[in-house]
């Protein structure tokens, strides 16, 4: 318990960076994510092909590789400057939007095709239909997955802290390096990271018992 006590600014600290740098990855990948899998379902070819390159290539690429691209590449060739904290979100959201994207696109395909074909017949661009007709009946199949990514984003987050990132991991590496138990600080740590997922949980559970179809 001293361990807490006594560097509880430290955790504080940690625990708000962690919350910062995982809300705004989760937004950036919402946003992301549903855009790419509206590519991914457009009737334009080129499109269709970005959107899949892109899943695939985020996919299967690890995440701490896009980590060292985004700090050593990226600020070299693109925008030089750029904070360590937006480098981690553009990591991090990027490469959680292709799960994103592969959840919104299963609950896409899970909206019978009538529905598009009527909203083309009514004269609808495919933008509308998607925002008017098809998003809003996939939202219900879409939230249960949404919750484990976003879970997963959390505990992602971690790398940051070995970006020059303050977040929780970073704050247990530099209480270590001092010496102090580790196990304790593993654990205090890991209530923390606790505390978030079941947040996430609780709220994505209370999202899917609002859009739950009466039976």
């Amino acid at each position: 318990m001293n361990v807490l006590l006594d560097h509880l600014p430290q955790f504080r600290e940690g625990f708000l960076g962690t919350l910062s740098i995982t809300a705004a990855s989760a937004a950036l990948a919402l946003v992301l994510g549903v855009v790419i899998a509206g590519f991914r379902v457009s009737p334009i070819p080129p499109l269709r092909a970005f959107g899949t390159a892109w899943v695939t290539l985020l996919r299967n690429t690890p995440l701490t590789l896009l980590f060292l691209i985004a700090f050593f590449v990226v600020p070299q060739i693109f925008f030089p400057g750029t904070s360590p904290f937006v480098l981690a979100m553009g990591a991090l959201g990027c490469y959680t939007s292709s799960f994103v994207c592969e959840a919104v696109r299963s609950g896409i395909n899970t909206v019978p095709l009538g529905q598009a074909e009527a909203a083309r017949s009514l004269g609808m661009t495919f933008i509308q239909t998607l925002r008017l007709i098809v998003l809003p009946q996939a939202t219900r199949s879409v939230i249960p997955p949404m919750s484990s990514i976003f879970i997963a984003l959390t505990k992602n987050s971690a790398i940051a802290g070995a970006f020059s990132n303050t977040e929780l991991f970073n704050v247990s590496k530099l209480l270590s390096d001092k010496g102090f138990a580790i196990g304790w600080i593993f654990l205090w740590i890991a209530l923390c990271y606790l505390v978030i997922t079941f947040a996430i949980s609780g709220l994505f559970r209370l999202l899917e018992n609002r859009l739950e179809v009466a039976r």
